[in-house]
């Protein structure tokens, strides 16, 4: 993986500032690019946040449950961004079948994602038993499809499930599933928790996990108070983050990007807003988008939240990894990204760059104007793609 190293102040090759990095084609294994009007603002920042790859979610309205619902969403995210690579997901419901499932794979679908009933966004037909998908499963298994998972279980009062302990309750059915299927390719998705990284390192090779940019940098405090910084699952504990960044710091293969970039129309983050009770009558919406910004962002908390990641392991964990364990190896009309520092000494001219916007702005012709509000919104980045 290319590595460019520039030295400030003339300091010796020890003590060099890493300045760039190359990044050879990004791939982001988890995100949300919704329909519609939406879809339109949203699907152009793939690129615009350095990702050459899109591993999408099928949480839409209607979920995407068919073979030719995937093929025709593909083609309207291609047709918005043909520069990216778009893997496409099924969302698991009684009405997948072993027969949808080989004929998903023949048409090159790259997954299967569970959500738990009611646990995130889109999740309201979602699962409430594994068992009854157990011929689902075998037949992914033969196909070598992925099974994404949303680990988390719902909350309750009976079972004494919240947002902070919904995570760990949910491993029971991670290890039945890969115990049953062991051959089955399956993903925990965004995990939050030490206890997620110790039972993903503990199972077996076809067991792997995602991790997103920002629960690199946010603790429970950091969304009990800020609706911009809540999502599914929220973020933990110090000693949780802790164990997320030593994991990618060591080079882990099984841990790889998956951002979880998540928009939502700014009045539904901060529906105080809204003085129209019809337009926001709900709790905040789980989210928090990314995209424009992932590659920067990802660089800049690597090196600005502790204990701090090499920016070496930035290639592998955000392209080199994923890309291994979903066997979807780099086009040959992909490149190499390279990130430089912003304001660097070097003199390089990075004029504007780095300052990310206080929103990313479209129309939509039902709502009209559509804001959505990006993680650290307003403030500035170390680093940004250069632009040669």
């Amino acid at each position: 993986m290319g590595l460019g190293l520039t030295a400030r102040d003339g300091a010796s090759h020890a003590a060099m500032a890493q300045d760039e990095v190359d990044i050879p084609a990004p791939a982001d294994f988890h995100c949300h690019l919704r329909q519609g009007d939406m879809m339109k603002l949203v699907t152009p920042h793939v690129s615009l946040g350095g990702m050459q790859l899109a591993y999408v979610m099928p949480n839409l309205s209607p979920p995407i449950t068919t073979t030719e619902q995937a093929i025709r969403y593909r083609a309207e995210l291609q047709a918005l961004a043909p520069e990216i690579d778009f893997m496409m997901t099924l969302f698991l419901a009684p009405a997948l079948t072993p027969d949808e499932i080989r004929k998903a794979h023949k048409a090159g679908i790259s997954g299967v994602k569970s959500y738990p009933r009611g646990v995130t966004t889109g999740s309201e037909g979602g699962v409430e038993s594994y068992e009854k998908y157990y011929d689902v499963f075998e037949a992914m298994q033969e196909c070598d499809m992925v099974l994404n998972l949303h680990g988390e279980v719902p909350s309750s009062e009976a079972s004494g499930i919240t947002v902070l302990n919904a995570e760990p309750a949910f491993h029971r059915h991670l290890e039945e599933l890969h115990a049953r299927f062991p051959n089955l390719r399956i993903v925990l998705e965004h995990a939050t928790t030490k206890a997620s990284v110790d039972i993903v390192n503990r199972l077996g090779p076809t067991v792997a996990c995602t991790i997103t940019a920002h629960h690199l940098a946010l603790v429970v405090d950091d969304w009990a108070g800020n609706n911009l910084h809540f999502c599914k699952p929220v973020a933990k504990t110090y000693e949780d983050r802790r164990a997320l960044r030593e994991v990618i710091a060591s080079g882990n293969r099984k841990f790889f990007l998956g951002s979880d970039s998540a928009p939502h129309p700014s009045l539904s983050k901060l529906p105080l807003l809204s003085q129209d009770a019809q337009v926001a009558p709900n709790a905040c919406a789980a989210g928090v988008y990314t995209s424009p910004i992932l590659l920067p962002l990802l660089a800049h908390l690597f090196e600005t939240v502790e204990p701090r990641i090499p920016l070496e392991r930035l290639p592998d964990f955000a392209g080199g990894f994923g890309r291994s364990f979903y066997a979807r190896p780099a086009s040959q009309s992909a490149h190499s990204v390279r990130l430089r520092r912003v304001n660097a000494s070097s003199g390089v001219s990075t004029s504007g760059q780095g300052r990310v916007p206080v929103s990313y702005d479209g129309q939509s012709e039902a709502l009209g104007q559509i804001r959505v509000i990006p993680y650290f919104a307003s403030k500035t980045l170390n680093f940004a793609i250069a632009s040669s």
